[in-house]
């Protein structure tokens, strides 16, 4: 709800213009043209660092491997090591936007993700590399997190759905052409090449940040605590049940969404027999897939269908996807083949278009006052569920493709149970019914009456319904 008064007037500073008034006043129209298609741009850039950071590495492992003379074991833990970085630096990152507003945190870790980079390219040992790739994964964290706080900054219900949509045709990419440039890389020069590379890429969206993304978080909407108050606002977060179940749903979709990553190179080529042109072919044709539904999420259902029925839906189809997925690949159908299993794999990544985007928003909506450390916890158990759950794919050696399909049920339903025993949405949707229209949703409530982002009462106290309150002040 929009604030009044002298006080109001204040958080004005450091905002586009003509995108938001008032702390918490929005306006959709406005801000789709404040934003313009750059800043959309610049966003879908730091949400595809992870991908671009990862994929167009893959292609160079064999030959650092040579190159370093260390075991293909070892080498595996530049990956890891990244990936570590990534998913713990939003957790320090994500309190620390929400302290000193974006664009300071974001600059110093694009500044820092260009150093470790830099240092990458030229690193003797793999010793040395992997400490740095865990620094490049720390700092890029912050270009995720921060993405994700700048929406909730701008946007709101419906309006930031659409967004992050939009975001996802943009960063949906980024996995498919970051492996064709790391082969196009090594063409010309060795695996060093990839992070000199990756180091101008980084140059160039700091460049833009610098230039044309301004401050999004008003001063008079910042904590003022340190790590004791960042570490309350989580706690909150976690205690909030509907923004705890979003947060989990989400993570074990794309938990899901790993295992297809970490298992479908071996499934298909090894199992199947299919060429590594026909495996690049459908790992392009899946993400195509996925960005398509994230456009017809974000373009034809948001606002005509509430978020909590298009994420249910996503859940529904990933679900089946993967039972039929375990069905095909455990022998009951007999010796299916490629072509099946290839349409289930592009049904359940599909399908991820709904869900991601959707558990997003739903999540965000439940808290304006923290948006920086509630869109940590949401990278970080993403990555972490996701890190967890793809070494699983694996377990039952190179000769099946079971193992992967039990992961990806055992995630989806997983990802159902948590969203239907935690989020209730048939009870935010009754709530949406007594307070007013609206799509069903918390944040979605008549005008005038307090909603849980708002710091509302909860409904039923004990819950952790209701989202994180306001930061206290401290006493002088």
């Amino acid at each position: 709800m929009p604030k009044r008064g002298q006080a109001a007037e204040r958080q004005t500073e450091g905002r586009i213009p003509g995108a938001a008034g008032p702390a918490g006043a929005k306006d959709p129209a406005a801000l789709r043209v404040a934003t313009g298609a750059l800043v959309t741009l610049i966003l879908g850039g730091l949400t595809a660092m992870p991908p671009l950071s990862m994929d167009m590495y893959l292609p160079a492992l064999p030959e650092v491997t040579d190159a370093l003379h260390a075991p293909a074991a070892t080498i595996q833990l530049t990956l890891t090591a990244c990936l570590t970085g990534m998913a713990l630096g939003q957790l320090v990152v994500g309190p620390m936007s929400d302290k000193w507003g974006r664009r300071r945190p974001l600059l110093v870790g694009l500044l820092v993700y260009i150093l470790a980079t830099a240092i990458c390219a030229l690193a003797p040992t793999a010793e040395l590399l992997i400490a740095f790739r865990l620094l490049q994964g720390l700092a890029g964290a912050a270009a995720i997190v921060i993405a994700r706080a700048v929406v909730r900054d701008l946007y709101d219900g419906v309006e930031m759905a659409k967004f992050f949509s939009t975001l996802m045709l943009i960063s949906g990419v980024a996995p498919i052409v970051a492996p064709l440039i790391g082969g196009q890389v090594l063409r010309l020069t060795d695996w060093r090449g990839i992070f000199v590379v990756l180091t101008v890429i980084g140059i160039a969206l700091t460049a833009l940040v610098w230039r044309c993304l301004p401050e999004t978080l008003a001063p008079a909407d910042r904590h003022d605590g340190g790590t004791v108050e960042a570490l309350r606002t989580m706690r909150g977060l976690l205690a909030d049940r509907v923004f705890a179940g979003y947060m989990v749903a989400g993570g074990f979709a794309f938990a899901a969404l790993f295992a297809y990553i970490s298992a479908s190179p071996f499934v298909i080529q090894e199992i199947y027999g299919a060429s590594p042109q026909t495996f690049s072919l459908l790992f392009g044709v899946n993400s195509v897939g996925l960005i398509v539904v994230g456009q017809i999420n974000g373009k034809l259902l948001v606002g005509r269908v509430s978020l909590d029925k298009a994420l249910g839906f996503g859940l529904a189809v990933i679900t089946l996807a993967a039972t039929a997925l375990l069905l095909m690949t455990s022998g009951v159908f007999g010796d299916v083949g490629l072509a099946p299993v290839a349409v289930g794999l592009f049904v359940l990544m599909s399908a991820m278009g709904l869900a991601m985007p959707n558990t997003n928003a739903l999540a965000l909506m439940r808290t304006r006052h923290a948006a920086g450390s509630a869109s940590a916890l949401l990278g970080t158990s993403s990555f972490l569920i996701g890190a967890i759950a793809s070494p699983l794919v694996g377990i039952a050696g190179e000769r099946t493709a079971v193992p992967m399909a039990v992961v990806q049920l055992s995630c989806a339903l997983a990802a159902v149970a948590c969203f239907v025993g935690l989020c209730r949405p048939w009870q935010q949707s009754q709530n949406a019914r007594l307070t007013g229209p609206g799509t069903g949703t918390p944040s979605e409530a008549a005008p005038g009456t307090p909603s849980p982002v708002e710091g509302g009462t909860p409904s039923v106290a004990g819950e952790g319904t209701g989202a994180v309150p306001p930061p206290r002040k401290p006493d002088h």
